[in-house]
């Protein structure tokens, strides 16, 4: 489906999100074994960051915002949250690590524990599976 107020090809375009995302996913498992915490948890991010952008194109029919807030992205999705899963994506916002001082990543490198980075990727993969089933 082509939007002929934006020009773009809708489908087109939320299948690369969804797909770049599923890439991302992969990532995020492999670097858990691999025991690079920190780095799991930031494609954790992107994982659901790039499905709630998938989300806001079906949804709005124009290219996704520029903002990496999980919480804004579903908002502008007119996504139903409960107040569980909106704490989450307030959480998994803060594991965009890519443009922060290095005194929070370091903070965040010590944060993040085997125990810490398995909760929070069971968390993703359920939000994750949640965004796939509204896509």
């Amino acid at each position: 489906m082509v939007n002929e107020n934006t020009d773009i090809n809708i489908n087109k375009v939320v299948n690369h999100w969804i797909q770049t995302s599923d890439e991302d996913f992969i990532a995020m498992q492999s670097l858990y074994k691999s025991k690079v915490y920190h780095w799991s948890l930031f494609l954790g991010h992107i994982t659901i960051e790039k499905l709630l952008k998938a989300l806001y194109v079906k949804t709005n029919l124009k290219h996704a915002i520029f903002t990496h807030n999980l919480f804004r992205l579903a908002e502008l999705c007119s996504l139903e949250i409960s107040e569980d899963i909106a704490d989450d994506l307030t959480t998994i916002t803060t594991f965009n690590i890519n443009a922060r001082y290095d005194d929070y990543k370091k903070e965040f490198y010590q944060k993040c524990s085997k125990e810490y980075t398995e909760n929070w990727i069971q968390k993703i993969k359920e939000i994750r599976k949640w965004l796939k089933q509204k896509l």
